[in-house]
């Protein structure tokens, strides 16, 4: 995907388009969503936008249907061709001691090997499991009717964040995702919480595998010493938060806690699972956590740490903070906020049922929040997808807009993952990079369509160029509709024609959502 910057013309008509968007927002500010508005409010939040035809779809079915059938995704099946082209990954299909058998170290040439036999065997991951891993997710997001499944998959990636740069996080970030998140992104917190802490993408990510008990029989080498990382980000990032009560004895007891919680390196080679617990690498001393005092009794004291976390009200609070952020304002609403914790609470962290408390709350309708939320640089892009119905057959357009945009899939390299908020993605740069990005869908010769070819031989004709279909702007204009003000559809009508798809698409109302 070019990164050139162009189309001064279609710039001064979004420009102009924002401009009076604002105005027509604060004329309409009090009045309820009709239908059509309901449905697309419901497709964009719990969704990734709408596709042709859906609105209308949710909007005769009701939008309570439509998100009891989200709530439930094991209810909707998933389309054959979906099905299909996953099973056309083969590396997506491996679980974790695979992915380390066939790419990790018992992989590697042995030392007798030359420099670029050993540098070609650690470039295999790179080049076998990251692109099925991008078409995996892609493909998921832009084709699965189970939408808020992926919504929620990626809400918890970003909350669990792990780096795919990061040496083996790129062995297991995507089989985290598969086996991890995306089953338990509708279902209990403590479920998921345990099963992220058993992961070996966050347990390598965060170096708990190497930390061990002080003066602990195994604690030699790579091993030896207490490594606080995973503990402090399990209070900080995925428990508790910030400056929510515990101390800094807290983070070196739970730490402790941990110790001998790693990967098993040589079972996997003989096909064990990659959790283990090493109880020769474990603090067997008792300690106190959050003021209740653990007693010395190995792995069982994680497990009684991550009860003690998942139950605590600062958990509930924070996870119904970053749930309202996500689905209803930036600014998260104190009353409901509170609702969704004591939701959280009294159901033990069932997502669903907190999440079913969020969709029924007169917050998550009012017009103060409808089209309000500016799409991250992912929802943009997804959503551009979706609406233009432009299938992906190529993953590298798309990373390399999601780079130039600042949101590279698995990307970020520290803990907390990306930020929803509209100051975080808001800026003269990224709408241009937008604009430029949807006019290149629009004529229908995005190489994102378009499946790569092997390089010809030398002296090879030219290849036929294939058909290219432009998206339609009468049939965006009528998927987009209830997003589109009357004052941005007397604009794009006026518009020539060549310039209506990215008017719509580079325009204020589609870039909110």
């Amino acid at each position: 995907m070019t990164s050139t910057i162009k189309l001064p013309g279609l710039l001064a008509m979004t420009l102009a388009l924002s401009c009076a968007s604002v105005i027509a927002q604060a004329q309409t500010a009090q009045m309820p969503l009709n239908d059509s508005e309901k449905a697309l409010h419901v497709l964009n939040r719990l969704a990734y936008g709408p596709r042709p035809g859906d609105v209308d779809t949710v909007r005769h079915m009701g939008v309570k249907r439509y998100i009891d059938q989200q709530l439930r995704p094991d209810s909707l099946p998933l389309p054959e061709a979906l099905s299909n082209q996953l099973s056309t990954l083969p590396t997506y299909q491996l679980n974790a001691t695979q992915l380390y058998q066939q790419y990790g170290p018992p992989s590697f040439p042995p030392n007798s090997a030359t420099p670029e036999e050993k540098n070609m065997a650690r470039q295999r991951a790179n080049k076998d499991i990251t692109p099925q891993v991008h078409f995996a997710r892609l493909w998921q997001a832009t084709e699965s009717p189970r939408q808020l499944q992926e919504v929620m998959s990626e809400f918890w990636f970003n909350h669990f964040n792990v780096f795919e740069g990061k040496d083996w996080v790129r062995y297991w970030n995507g089989e985290y995702e598969r086996d991890v998140l995306r089953p338990n992104a509708l279902g209990n917190f403590r479920q998921l919480l345990g099963s992220v802490a058993h992961h070996p993408a966050m347990l390598y990510y965060l170096d708990n595998w190497l930390s061990s008990g002080v003066n602990t029989p195994e604690a030699k080498g790579r091993f030896k010493g207490l490594n606080e990382n995973y503990g402090r980000e399990l209070l900080e990032l995925h428990t508790m938060g910030v400056d929510s009560g515990y101390t800094q004895a807290d983070v070196i007891s739970l730490a402790r806690i941990l110790t001998g919680w790693t990967i098993d390196e040589k079972g996997m080679k003989d096909g064990q699972a990659a959790f283990v617990f090493n109880p020769r690498r474990h603090d067997f001393g008792d300690k106190v956590f959050l003021g209740q005092t653990i007693k010395g009794s190995g792995e069982q004291e994680g497990e009684q740490a991550l009860d003690i976390l998942a139950r605590h009200p600062a958990t509930a609070h924070f996870i119904a903070i970053k749930l309202v952020q996500y689905f209803v304002s930036d600014k998260p609403e104190p009353a409901l906020t509170e609702k969704l914790a004591r939701r959280f609470l009294a159901t033990n962290g069932d997502i669903k049922a907190v999440l079913r408390t969020l969709f029924d709350s007169q917050e998550f309708w009012a017009r103060s929040n409808y089209q309000t939320q500016f799409k991250t640089p992912y929802q943009y892009v997804v959503s551009s997808l979706r609406a233009t119905a432009t299938p992906v057959l190529n993953y590298k357009p798309i990373d390399g807009v999601l780079n130039q945009l600042g949101q590279p899939m698995y990307g970020w390299l520290t803990p907390e993952g990306y930020k929803f908020s509209e100051e975080a993605w808001l800026n003269p740069d990224a709408l241009l990079r937008r604009i430029n990005f949807v006019n290149g869908l629009s004529n229908g010769k995005s190489p994102i369509a378009r499946a790569e070819t092997p390089p010809l031989p030398p002296g090879s004709p030219p290849p036929v160029p294939l058909p290219t279909t432009p998206v339609d702007p009468q049939q965006l204009m009528q998927t987009l509709s209830p997003a589109l003000a009357p004052h941005s559809l007397a604009a794009i009508t006026a518009a020539p024609p060549n310039l209506q798809v990215g008017l719509i698409l580079g325009g204020p109302d589609f870039m909110k959502r």
